[in-house]
C-alpha cells in the first residue's frame, strides 16, 4: 500500500507541475491525467463536458483548481466503485 500512495503522490505532482505549481492541478492537468492514468476508470474522460462535470463536482472551494486533498476525493471513489464496495 505504501507503493501505492507514492505512486499516486508522485503523478500528482508530475501532473500538477505541468504549469509550474505542483501543489494543485489545473482544469487541463486534470483532464491529462484523467485521460492518460485513469481511462478506464473515468468514463467518457476525452470528453470536456465530463472533465468539467467531475474537476466542478470535487473542487470544494470552487478556486477551479484541485488540491491534493480534493482529488483524493476521486481516488476514493473510483477505488470504492473498482472494489465493489458501493451500492
Amino acid at each position: 500500500m505504501e507503493s501505492a500512495i507514492s505512486t499516486l503522490v508522485s503523478q500528482f505532482k508530475t501532473f500538477a507541475g505541468k504549469d509550474g505549481s505542483s501543489d494543485t492541478l489545473s482544469k487541463e492537468e486534470f483532464r491529462s491525467l484523467v485521460t492518460s492514468q485513469l481511462p478506464t476508470f473515468v468514463k467518457n474522460s476525452s470528453d470536456p463536458a465530463v472533465i468539467d462535470q467531475l474537476m466542478g463536482s470535487l473542487d470544494e472551494n470552487n478556486d477551479g483548481e484541485l488540491t491534493f486533498l480534493e482529488f483524493w476525493q476521486l481516488i476514493g471513489s473510483l477505488a470504492n466503485k473498482h472494489g465493489g464496495f458501493s451500492q
